[in-house]
């Protein structure tokens, strides 16, 4: 009998995103190797030797190995960074976890497996200034867009666009605030255009046009499947921004126009993504505006509340490739 294919995840220890992943594929008869990268090379092992073209050998742990020939799949889902003994010194400590780092994704990138999302792939992916000029580029509306630093160039963008204006992070992160240092999200504001003063040369800030909405649709994409959940605020915060309270959100599925899907299709083929979660803004005509794709984004409160099949369409393109 031949074995299982196997599907390699690696995410940190825990995460229930993974955890629906690896349910929907043993389900399918896959068998699994989970593991975080953080445990490499101290707990994980890797064994790699090309040969004729092919990468052979095996990766595992003190409980289990699986040969990298058997290998279908790799989901990779944030896990964490190589983790080196502490009794290495810098700057040895840094150079031994780059080349820990390194090693491992791109000895699994060398394999002939159906991977979401190769990191390699993700990290260019993820840009905003390049995210909004290749979807306007494949069809898709996007809002008036100003990165800047000059305070006087935000003043004229807020007048020529004559109407409500958000301010965003460039790119994501937590800010650690308070006295215990707790992360916390920065969320997409809308400002003043009188507030507009010289702290905007503190740093760079992305100014964007507000799009006065019915709602958000969050759209999980995995190999071309779409699904849309629109996204429902009852409150002014999460309105403007519906991160900020989850607890004030409704969903429901909802039907991807085809103009939407033709143009989300060709932007993650041009990043050479097989998922994606992508946020829009749906005007009160209806027309859908492209706000970001998140190349990680999360999903799983979406499968939860609406029963969209996220994870098994994961398991399936793990499993069996593109449809």
């Amino acid at each position: 009998m031949d074995a299982a294919p196997v599907v390699l995840i690696a995410a940190q220890r825990r995460d229930p995103t993974a955890d629906m992943v690896v349910s929907a594929l043993t389900q399918r008869g896959a068998s699994v190797f989970r593991f975080d990268v953080a445990d490499f090379p101290q707990r994980i092992h890797l064994d790699a030797q090309a040969r004729d073209g092919q990468w052979t050998g095996t990766i595992g742990d003190a409980l289990r190995t699986v040969r990298l020939e058997q290998v279908r799949g790799v989901y990779w889902r944030r896990p964490g960074p190589a983790g080196i003994a502490d009794t290495v010194p810098e700057p040895f400590h840094s150079w031994a976890a780059a080349q820990a780092d390194q090693a491992l994704l791109q000895v699994l990138a060398a394999l002939p497996v159906n991977w979401i999302n190769n990191p390699n792939r993700d990290r260019p992916a993820a840009h905003k200034p390049r995210q909004l000029a290749r979807a306007a580029r494949f069809g898709l509306r996007v809002p008036r867009t100003l990165v800047t630093n000059d305070p006087e160039a935000a003043r004229k963008f807020a007048a020529d666009l004559g109407g409500p204006v958000i301010c965003k992070p460039i790119t994501g992160g937590e800010l650690p605030l308070g006295p215990e240092q707790r992360n916390h999200m920065i969320p997409a504001h809308i400002i003043d255009p009188a507030t507009l003063d010289e702290s905007v040369r503190v740093t760079a800030h992305l100014f964007q046009q507000w799009i006065d909405k019915a709602h958000d649709v969050r759209l999980t994409v995995v190999d071309g499947r779409m699904f849309g959940a629109a996204v429902h605020a009852s409150t002014d915060g999460t309105r403007v921004d519906w991160r900020t309270d989850y607890e004030a959100l409704t969903y429901t599925p909802i039907e991807v126009p085809d103009r939407v899907a033709a143009g989300v299709r060709a932007l993650l083929a041009y990043d050479g993504l097989r998922f994606g979660a992508l946020d829009f803004s749906v005007d009160r005509s209806g027309a859908w505006w492209f706000l970001e794709n998140n190349p990680a984004g999360q999903w799983m409160w979406i499968e939860k509340d609406t029963g969209l099949p996220i994870a098994d369409a994961h398991a399936q393109f793990l499993l069996e490739g593109p449809t």
